[in-house]
């Protein structure tokens, strides 16, 4: 027990209103990434030329960064966490459509920006910051129907994946999509809507087949493998999935996760696979999978219509981006460039997930008062009340 319940510092007040599951579970999280990091970064850092500590080290001092990231953005109110939101989110935007102008082209995509030597991705922050203030329009719409929040969302979105498609970056436009087409879900819409959504992500996926020559050619790979296309990474990283077995080959000993060009990045969770086996892959996506539930179950607790909807959205583009990585993984669709939140080597997504997932504490924490107060279930409330 780190603080007494009769204790009213706002540390004190944090420990005994935070999540304490939720958080240990995400810091858990970051304790695999450290260690699967160990074993996949060294034989990437030696065959490009580094040191073979070179990704260790910096992954160690991002991870060590995320922490009191989330912990401070978790100690915020409701209305500063809003407020946090919207700050990062113009920020971040605005440095999205910088990109195109000064950021650094690497594989025909602007998507980075240096600062002092350090290269960020502003698309990693918009996606949280996204979250929780479309989250905050669509409340007040909901609310206040006489309040255009639901437009207004809509045009950040429109704004945010224009920059994004110039970049071009088509993966994590779709995540932004796929994330303000959860908050219109979470808000109430009818199934002719959903089915209309449907066919309008067909036609943007058709669109994009056509307009992009290397969306277009990852497709055609995926579909036909023996066409000619590059699939060098992906045979390699199913190669250490099968070679793993159930147990893995240990520490270091997987043949085929030192061929694989990003094991320490996009394909680390093959790279485990090959070296603690489908055993200890289960447990990492059980894990992730309880911290999406622990998350959704945490949001419906509580009384604001703001906070349901901004921690939800979260939990679900949390539950999103991984899925994709370990889709891309399996071989289910083809590569997208997607991070696995956490355990994926890259300074900008660590930070950026740390700075969500902060969030998302800070808008599930409760209070032993205030559950008492509705008379009901910890799962259910009596009132929607409005963003603070």
């Amino acid at each position: 027990m780190m603080f007494s319940r009769a204790e009213k510092t706002p540390l004190a007040e944090w420990w005994w209103s935070i999540d304490r599951e939720l958080l240990g579970s995400l810091i858990l999280l970051l304790v695999l990434g450290m260690v699967l990091s160990y074993g996949a970064s060294p034989a990437v850092a030696e065959r490009i030329g580094f040191g073979e500590w070179h990704f260790v080290i910096r992954h160690a001092i991002f991870a060590t960064l995320a922490v009191p990231v989330m912990v401070l953005t978790s100690l915020l109110s409701h209305r500063q966490a809003r407020f946090a939101a919207l700050a990062v989110l113009i920020g971040s935007t605005v440095l999205l459509w910088a990109t195109l102008v000064i950021g650094t082209e690497i594989k025909g995509a602007s998507r980075w920006i240096n600062f002092g030597g350090q290269s960020i991705q502003p698309s990693e922050f918009v996606k949280p910051a996204f979250a929780v203030i479309g989250a905050w329009l669509f409340s007040e719409y909901m609310i206040h129907r006489n309040v255009p929040g639901r437009m207004i969302a809509t045009g950040i979105m429109v704004l945010i994946v224009a920059a994004l498609l110039l970049q071009p970056d088509i993966g994590q436009s779709a995540l932004v999509m796929a994330t303000w087409a959860v908050l219109l879900f979470f808000s109430g819409i009818s199934w002719w809507v959903i089915f209309g959504l449907a066919g309008a992500a067909g036609v943007l996926l058709f669109g994009a087949y056509a307009f992009f020559p290397h969306f277009a050619r990852r497709i055609d790979t995926f579909l036909n493998p023996d066409g000619g296309g590059n699939t060098y990474q992906i045979d390699r990283a199913l190669q250490s999935l099968f070679e793993g077995g159930w147990f893995g080959r240990g520490p270091g000993e997987s043949i085929a996760k030192k061929l694989i060009p990003d094991a320490h990045a996009d394909y680390v969770f093959s790279a485990a696979a090959g070296e603690f086996g489908i055993l200890f892959c289960m447990g990492l996506v059980g894990l992730i999978a309880f911290i999406v539930l622990r998350a959704m179950l945490a949001a419906q607790r509580q009384t604001s219509l703001f906070a349901r909807l901004a921690a939800s959205t979260i939990a679900v583009q949390f539950a999103m981006q991984s899925g994709i990585n370990l889709a891309v993984n399996l071989n289910l669709i083809p590569p997208k460039g997607m991070t696995l939140p956490f355990v994926s080597y890259g300074g900008t997504s660590m930070i950026a997930v740390a700075f969500g997932m902060g969030l998302m504490l800070a808008l599930t924490r409760t209070k032993p008062e205030e559950r008492m107060a509705t008379g009901l279930p910890a799962y259910r409330s009596a009132v929607v009340a409005p963003a603070e």
